[in-house]
């Protein structure tokens, strides 16, 4: 929370307490409207915002959002204070004008706060399905909203400053191209999932590699097929793609179950001379426990519902002869001991 108590920010918070707990000055000055309105719209369209070039677009207006939100919690407290002043030692035989100025400021803390949400909800990576899920639920539970509002805010301020560090670190060493292996890197999925554009499996991580000089290609193969009918396809790809580039070999990086199927395409179809090195993430190895569970304990009805299901749907989204009981079949223990053998 400390990268967001700046001066500036603090700057915002002084501003935005003065346009959103002037109305009984106001009353007596009406146009000292037009300035409040101004600073108003000021913050909501700028605070935290940054000059061009201080992060990307993203990051920008999630540094925006936090800020706003940051300046939401603090102003609150400070409107709240400042009413209760009001109440009972400023005002309190005009009620009129206490509720009004209760009301603008309420109005001001509504959009200042959905300014700052809507910014977050847009453009954070780091708070996920689950806070999102989470601050919608809390967000009518007092206390519990601002408990939740302050891991939010939290959560958004490491993102901002992690992501910006990051970006000076890549700009400062661009020319190192220290990612730039002798030969392309393939990117071979796991069990489910599949390659493409609109969606990619790997997250950040292709574009961070490539921002510093790696060659990546994607192994393009079955989302669930066995491991030997997946090793075919990446055998496939994998001379494919040293004989268009020409680069002799490949470096692979396998997630999950992809590296069964590399293990498999390099041992036993012909792929080593083509390979400079595997990398494994995740791959059960020596088997998946819950691929064991699922093959013992559920009714053979469920088993074929759910395979007809995903193969039906898979083959709908370009795989060519999706099998999932096969490759959920070959991550069992069993199977990939005598794998392993040989």
């Amino acid at each position: 929370m400390q990268r967001f108590f700046t001066p500036l920010n603090a700057v915002y918070l002084t501003l935005f307490c003065l346009a959103a707990n002037s109305f009984v000055l106001l009353d007596q000055f009406p146009y000292g409207w037009f300035a409040a309105g101004v600073l108003f719209l000021f913050i909501n369209a700028f605070a935290g915002i940054g000059r061009r070039g201080s992060g990307s677009r993203r990051l920008r207006i999630c540094r925006h959002g936090g800020v706003l939100l940051c300046v939401f919690a603090l102003s609150l407290a400070v409107s709240v204070i400042y009413h209760i002043v009001l109440a009972f030692f400023v005002l309190p035989d005009e009620p009129r004008l206490l509720w009004w100025s209760v009301l603008i400021c309420a109005v001001a803390e509504f959009v200042l706060f959905w300014n700052g949400m809507i910014c977050i909800y847009c453009t954070s990576l780091q708070l996920g399905i689950k806070w999102r899920v989470i601050g919608a639920f809390c967000g009518m539970i007092p206390i519990v909203n601002l408990l939740a509002l302050g891991r939010m805010i939290g959560t958004v301020m490491d993102e901002v400053a992690f992501e910006l560090e990051k970006e000076k670190t890549d700009l400062a060493r661009r020319d190192a191209q220290v990612c730039a292996t002798k030969y392309p890197i393939l990117l071979v999925h796991g069990v489910f999932f599949r390659d493409s554009k609109r969606f990619n499996y790997w997250g950040r991580i292709p574009r961070a590699l490539e921002n510093n000089g790696a060659m990546l290609y994607y192994g393009e193969h079955p989302s669930a097929q066995s491991v030997a009918d997946s090793a075919v396809c990446l055998a496939r790809r994998i001379r494919e793609i040293v004989e268009k580039n020409g680069c002799e070999k490949l470096n692979i990086i396998a997630h999950s179950k992809g590296g069964l199927d590399c293990r498999y395409a390099i041992s036993e179809l012909g792929v080593a001379p083509y390979v400079a090195s595997l990398s494994t993430i995740n791959t059960p190895h020596r088997g998946c426990r819950f691929a064991d569970y699922l093959l013992e304990k559920a009714p053979e009805t469920l088993k074929t519902s759910v395979s007809a299901t995903y193969n039906t749907a898979l083959k709908k989204l370009g795989d060519e002869n999706p099998d999932f009981l096969a490759a959920v079949g070959d991550l069992t223990a069993a199977v990939c001991e005598r794998f392993d053998a040989q």
